[in-house]
């Protein structure tokens, strides 16, 4: 009986602690970007599909894509890219591969909300970059011109819901 009580008391332990719900991202070190525009909206509830992500975009990409600033956020604790982003991530896409930023290295920095622990938020950060990433190279941007990484927590800033908001976001840099 003491060993059939021992090994489901493990059990449950190992159970309880034997799940990361935190997934391994491997992210590099981000460099201080330049000026960027950022234009943080209400925050959207739940899974809110057509709820733009949060871009901030470089001032030098926007003047040279034609692109307008858009409000945009992450939802808290996720990684959605949102269909709403799609027709601006069509516009960097394009500007990247055949307009006038053919050929140019792109950097997606991903952040997040000083909530939760640094390691967790690190590759959320990463996640986050990951997604727009995907969403480009769907697009027709090449993989090869898209570099990602995370800021996690450190540049965070918020103490309420919608400065948090305005820390969940994807830095769009020019690399070069």
């Amino acid at each position: 009986m003491k060993h059939l009580l021992l090994a489901t008391t493990l059990g449950l332990f190992a159970m309880a602690c034997g799940s990361d719900p935190h997934p391994a991202v491997a992210p590099s070190g981000a460099t201080q970007g330049d000026a960027q525009s950022s234009v943080a909206g209400p925050k959207a509830s739940g899974d809110d599909e057509s709820a733009p992500t949060q871009l901030a975009i470089d001032d030098k990409i926007l003047k040279a894509c034609g692109i307008a600033s858009s409000e945009a956020h992450f939802d808290f604790n996720s990684a959605n890219v949102k269909q709403g982003d799609y027709p601006v991530l069509t516009k960097l896409a394009n500007c990247f591969s055949t307009g006038p930023l053919k050929g140019k290295q792109m950097l997606l920095v991903g952040h997040a909300d000083s909530r939760g622990d640094e390691e967790y938020n690190m590759t959320l950060g990463g996640r986050r970059a990951g997604g727009v990433k995907s969403v480009l190279v769907a697009r027709k941007l090449s993989g090869k011109q898209v570099t990602t990484s995370s800021r996690g927590e450190l540049d965070a800033t918020g103490s309420d819901e919608s400065s948090y908001a305005a820390d969940r976001r994807v830095d769009v840099r020019l690399a070069d």
